[in-house]
């Protein structure tokens, strides 16, 4: 690839044997955040909804648990790999920035950390607003690096200055692939942008424990030969990070995950708008 060209290519590849480590550790960490905005929209049986690039299998296995055997649950990501054919969700290939929506609508569109890592995310949103039946949800949670940029807030020694410069390197390797690493917090314009209403949003920032640990760690083994192919590390920073890490030397911390909500408007008069309120959307 020249260099006058830049090089979109996902850098958290689906593909690469960590990820499932990472799946995991990510529905740890969020998956309350994310099922607890599901709880206040009133998601309830019978509902279609829509997982964009889901990933892992968490998510749209607690769809699938919310909507029952009357709802309709889709799975989508551009490598479906790690989702479970026989989950009680249908799993289907789809590129949301090249592909066309699936067919019909949905009640509920959700995307998690998807967008920031999409180049062309104002397409990807369109193409998600125009799935949403009216009075349909779309929930949309993404990181906000710059918000907080470090890897450890307390940089009281050695081990958390190293572990910060590695965090660095990340971020441009992330910014070099095209990552938007301000994207959270421009959510609730861009909702309001796609033309929907009751836009709203929050944020959830992890701190410490054995979540952050293991994700730091699966997250630097899967980029180790990025950072070294870049320049960005050395193998030796990289071993005494993970040692650090399997040390429980470090309280570790991740950027702030911005979720923010809006509807598409009804077609008629509406009600409170919310998944399951009487106006049955």
């Amino acid at each position: 690839m020249s260099p006058s060209q830049p090089d979109h290519r996902y850098l958290l590849d689906n593909a690469r044997r960590e990820a499932g480590e990472r799946f995991t550790w990510l529905a740890e960490l969020f998956d309350g955040v994310t099922r607890g905005h599901l709880d206040r929209l009133g998601l309830q049986p019978g509902r279609r909804c829509w997982e964009v690039g889901a990933g892992g299998p968490s998510i749209p296995q607690a769809l699938t648990a919310a909507v029952g055997p009357t709802g309709y649950v889709l799975a989508t990501d551009i490598n479906p790999a790690w989702l479970d054919p026989d989950g009680g969700y249908e799993v289907r290939r789809h590129d949301i920035v090249t592909d066309p929506p699936p067919p019909g609508t949905f009640d509920l569109v959700h995307a998690r950390l998807v967008l920031v890592h999409v180049p062309d995310r104002a397409r990807a949103l369109a193409t998600m607003v125009a799935a949403l039946r009216p009075g349909g949800w779309l929930l949309i949670e993404d990181a906000d690096t710059e918000l907080q940029p470090l890897a450890c807030l307390d940089e009281t020694g050695p081990a958390q200055q190293r572990a910060n410069r590695l965090r660095r390197a990340v971020r441009e390797l992330m910014t070099r692939r095209g990552t938007d690493l301000r994207f959270g917090r421009t959510l609730p314009r861009a909702l309001r942008a796609a033309g929907l209403v009751d836009v709203a949003a929050t944020g959830f920032f992890p701190f410490g424990g054995v979540a952050c640990d293991r994700l730091e760690a699966s997250t630097v083994r899967m980029l180790r030969a990025d950072l070294l192919a870049a320049g960005l590390a050395d193998d030796g920073e990289i071993d005494a990070h993970l040692a650090a890490i399997d040390a429980s030397e470090l309280d570790l911390t991740l950027a702030p995950m911005i979720s923010a909500w809006g509807r598409r408007p009804q077609a008629r008069h509406g009600g409170t708008g919310h998944i399951g309120s009487a106006d049955g959307w």
